[in-house]
């Protein structure tokens, strides 16, 4: 699973920092608007129903009171229902014989003792307010209100504050992803210079002013491209030392052999047999020169111009004695290639050479073009290579497992890096998979 970004989590800490600071907010103000809306509601219907009861008191005083015509003497509007329990009995507007049972009997009790009080309750029209009162005698006066546009109105409230809450989180993400932005610019200048670097370009530094905050970080980066820089000189130029100084004595040890090689027939079985070993490793041994100084010769740039590809590939597989109709050219492959002709020419030199060490020889030598670039292929009819050895078939002196799959052992040498730094020199890429009918496929492309 991908790690999520630093971006990422600093903007979600900023979207989850102001949803709970929003939600808070928005609880403590729906529960502050809650209350007061309540309160008032309450002190409203408590005053009014004090009110209607003096009217209701007045109404039904005297030996043969019309209950009915007292009740209805009130002007209650929609949202107030009046009931009135004398004698036992319960009288209502319409006089409904049940109408007492929305009354909570805990209210009853009180106002049975002589006491005034008011209780909320759920009816089938929604929340409601019953305001009790006792009258003259034994006589109760309750007041039923209704509260169900106060609770409408605290349902809107809740979805504002709720929308406002999410809003408020989403431009939170908002600015944390804009503050990181800038916050993180000088990282991106960092990361940038690395990638930079690491792309061959050791002349890239970071300019300490430019963040104060981060120069200890720009000087530390400076200092490590210096370093490096320096290393991979010493490297190349030690490199170019070796190469130098041993090519005059392997001239001299090559011609000596050549000599005694031209007159093996006249010895015995087993020197014949030395001296053709002997010549084989000189041989090798010329190669890994010639490919020190190939690497002393790795920074230089590329020198683009016009090749023949296709007679460059034959002249190739002549030159180690090899027929030239491995040479395939697929169609649609242009003729001639913008490329740099000693950077090729030892790139596939050194795909051949390892087919032939290590695959048996190659038996298939394609040149094509795609996406708008082209490649080489060369197959063969070795071991192949295994994919988890592939990432690491490229390196220099490659050895272990990745070298004992390609049937050597004793690692690859320093061919394959160099095919790799000739291809990346050119913006390409190398790779190595299987080849249809077992063996392996060594792939090179080329922006040409």
């Amino acid at each position: 699973m991908k790690p999520i970004g630093l971006r990422a989590r600093v903007s979600a800490a900023f979207a989850v920092g102001a949803l709970l600071l929003s939600a808070s907010v928005s609880l403590v103000s729906y529960e502050l608007i809650r209350n007061t809306l309540f309160a008032e509601r309450e002190r409203t219907a408590v005053r009014a129903a004090y009110f209607d009861a003096t009217v209701v008191n007045a109404g039904i005083a005297g030996p043969s009171p019309d209950v009915s015509e007292a009740l209805r003497a009130l002007d209650t509007g929609a949202d107030r229902y009046v009931l009135l329990q004398m004698g036992g009995q319960w009288y209502s507007r319409t006089a409904e014989p049940a109408a007492g049972s929305a009354i909570p009997a805990k209210l009853q009790e009180m106002l049975a003792r002589g006491e005034a009080g008011a209780q909320r309750i759920t009816r089938d029209a929604g929340p409601a307010l019953v305001v009790g009162v006792p009258l003259s005698g034994s006589s109760s006066f309750y007041e039923i209100v209704s509260l169900r546009e106060l609770d409408r109105t605290l349902q809107l409230l809740a979805l504002v504050l709720a929308a406002v809450a999410i809003m408020v989180a989403a431009g939170g993400a908002a600015v944390g992803w804009y503050v990181t932005r800038y916050a993180l610019r000088p990282l991106t200048v960092v990361a940038g210079a690395a990638r930079e670097v690491a792309a061959g370009d050791l002349g890239t530094r970071i300019d300490p002013d430019t963040e104060p905050d981060l120069a200890t970080l720009s000087l530390a980066f400076n200092d490590m491209a210096d370093q490096l820089a320096r290393r991979l000189e010493r490297d190349r130029r030690f490199a170019a030392d070796v190469s130098h100084e041993l090519r005059s004595p392997l001239q001299t040890l090559s011609a000596a052999v050549s000599v005694i090689e031209r007159r093996k027939d006249g010895f015995d079985e087993r020197s014949a047999q030395a001296v053709t070993l002997i010549a084989a490793e000189v041989n090798r041994f010329q190669d890994l020169v010639d490919d020190l100084l190939e690497l002393a010769r790795s920074d230089r740039p590329v020198q683009r111009e016009p090749v023949e590809m296709a007679e460059l590939a034959r002249a190739v597989c002549r030159s180690r004695g090899l027929p030239e109709d491995l040479v395939v050219t697929l169609p649609g492959t242009p003729d001639t290639w913008r490329v740099d002709r000693r950077r090729v020419e030892q790139t596939l030199g050194n795909l051949v050479d390892n087919a032939i060490r290590y695959g048996g020889g190659p038996v298939a030598v394609r040149l094509g073009s795609a996406g708008g670039g082209c490649f080489v292929e060369v197959d063969d009819e070795g071991p192949g290579v295994a994919e988890e050895h592939r990432p690491v078939i490229f390196d220099r002196f490659v050895r272990g497992p990745a070298a004992n799959a390609r049937g050597g052992g004793d690692g690859t040498g320093l061919g394959l890096s160099i095919v790799a730094g000739h291809v990346a020199a050119h913006d390409g890429r190398a790779s190595v998979g299987d080849r249809p009918g077992g063996g392996a496929r060594f792939r090179v492309e080329f922006s040409c």
